[in-house]
């Protein structure tokens, strides 16, 4: 199969249609083979409903359904287990991505071999104070900090080799970094492309301003696991350590201070009568908690499963369990 279109959605009723629709004009107009993956993310207003009347009259249309809704990295995650097309692409079920692009991404990613192709929504038709400021400077934060040059992180518009999808985990709000992601995983080819963003045409947005605020938290949370992620002992341990060594020594200063003062004579006041004799002790129990929380971290990482973080509660042309097998990663 050449092309798998992953479609997380939320309440989306009204475009569902003019969606599909406008996809299987284009995979039909330049013969793909493909199949169309709706994961629909606790709809209440019969979403479900028309996904099913439409993989009545398509064969290609596959559906996922959550009992309740969990989050856009989950329904990602789920798309991505079951998703069966060498190119996977995502995009949004609100009509403001343009099917059309998705022949390009195709191709930059089966000739011109890169692992991921990331959308830039260059022109917006967002609300400017709520939507354009905030994304810009959310995605100079995402560039400084993780050293993948693009220009939108937050486009739901993307294309991935699938090698790319079956070896990284969407967990949380990650969606927003799944190229930060592939690069942590060793896929260093990507590439972004100029798209057209449209105005939303029915509805209204899902999202709202904390989701930038939770971008910034996500931002840190990843910055971090890339780096102590996979070894959590090199951070606390070494901070652990530090502390402990500062405390330590500080006590025995005070306390040589202390003996010395005696032996000559001189008035000396109770160690415990010292206020730098608690400051270096709690010095070393903080040293003492952070090499027990480095350690503890180090367990967890080494015993932990892997669990779904969402239960799904019906499914479309999807076998329960579905997963293919996984490719190997090549070396980049």
């Amino acid at each position: 199969m050449d092309i798998s279109i992953v479609i997380p959605l939320l309440n989306e009723r009204e475009s569902l249609r003019e969606l599909h629709d406008w996809i299987a004009a284009v995979m039909q107009s330049g013969r793909f083979s493909y199949e169309i993956l709706f994961i629909d993310d606790g709809s209440t207003d019969g979403s479900w409903d028309i996904i099913s009347e439409l993989s009545a009259g398509n064969d290609a249309v596959r559906g996922i359904r959550f009992f309740r809704n969990y989050g856009k990295s989950q329904a990602l995650h789920a798309g991505f287990r079951v998703a069966r097309g060498a190119v996977v692409i995502t995009m949004d079920a609100d009509l403001q991505d343009n099917p059309e692009e998705i022949p390009e991404l195709y191709r930059l990613v089966t000739e011109e071999g890169y692992d991921l192709v990331s959308g830039w929504k260059k022109k917006r038709y967002d609300d400017i104070l709520t939507k354009n400021i905030p994304s810009k400077l959310f995605n100079w934060a995402a560039r400084k900090t993780s050293g993948v040059k693009l220009h939108d992180f937050n486009c739901g518009l993307k294309a991935y080799r699938n090698t790319v999808i079956k070896n990284i985990e969407v967990y949380g709000e990650m969606h927003r970094y799944i190229p930060v992601l592939a690069k942590n995983a060793g896929f260093s080819r990507i590439e972004e492309k100029i798209v057209r963003h449209q105005a939303r045409k029915y509805g209204r947005t899902k999202f709202g301003i904390e989701r930038f605020i939770n971008g910034f938290l996500d931002l840190i949370t990843i910055w971090f696991l890339s780096r102590f992620g996979k070894r959590p002992m090199h951070l606390f341990g070494a901070l652990g350590v530090l502390m402990f060594l500062i405390g330590f020594l500080s006590a025995g200063f005070i306390g040589a201070d202390k003996l010395y003062k005696l032996y000559s004579g001189q008035p000396a006041i109770l160690v415990t009568q010292n206020p730098w004799f608690f400051i270096a002790l709690a010095t070393m129990i903080i040293g003492s908690q952070l090499f027990l929380a480095g350690f503890l971290g180090e367990i967890i990482l080494r015993t932990k499963t892997k669990n779904d973080r969402y239960k799904i509660f019906d499914t479309i042309n999807v076998t329960t369990g579905e997963e293919p097998e996984k490719e190997t990663v090549r070396h980049l």
